[in-house]
């Protein structure tokens, strides 16, 4: 194992405090919610394509009880992808014309608000992704393995 000098292991030292700080927090925090948002987006994008060509074109062949189960997996993770959306853009970009904080206190204590909160909407939106892309796979899979009278 290697020994580091004592400058290095005062470098370190002030490095890790400097990425506790509350701003570099919020700022990490941000950077991590920017990067979900635009993984969802793509995302999103890749299964409408994939359900697009190669789902069934006409639900109403399916028989009712499969056809409902399409209907209501897409309609539910459609707002489920929508929802996640809005809380990551929510996540990113704060409401136009947000007061900015003049107090020093005020500021640091809204930089650990922030941060916190970005990260719990992100954590939200993942999951609520995750399950929006399984409920539109399932969907795919139930026209193909269901699908209707020829």
């Amino acid at each position: 194992m290697r020994k580091f000098s004592e400058h290095e292991l005062r470098e370190a030292d002030l490095r890790v405090r400097m990425m506790a700080a509350p701003p570099e927090q919020l700022k990490a925090a941000l950077q991590q919610a920017e990067g979900y948002r635009n993984f969802l987006t793509t995302l999103t994008g890749l299964l409408t394509v994939v359900f697009v060509l190669k789902g069934q074109e006409n639900l109403s062949k399916m028989t009712t009880g499969p056809r409902w189960w399409v209907i209501g997996l897409l309609s539910g993770a459609f707002l489920l992808l929508l929802a996640a959306s809005w809380m990551m853009v929510s996540a990113v970009h704060e409401r136009p014309g947000q007061k900015l904080e003049t107090d020093a206190k005020r500021l640091l204590e809204y930089e650990v608000k922030r941060a916190k909160s970005v990260v719990q909407m992100t954590s939200w939106a993942r999951w609520m992704g995750l399950v929006g892309v399984l409920a539109v796979s399932a969907a795919s899979l139930t026209t193909w393995v269901w699908p209707g009278k020829s």
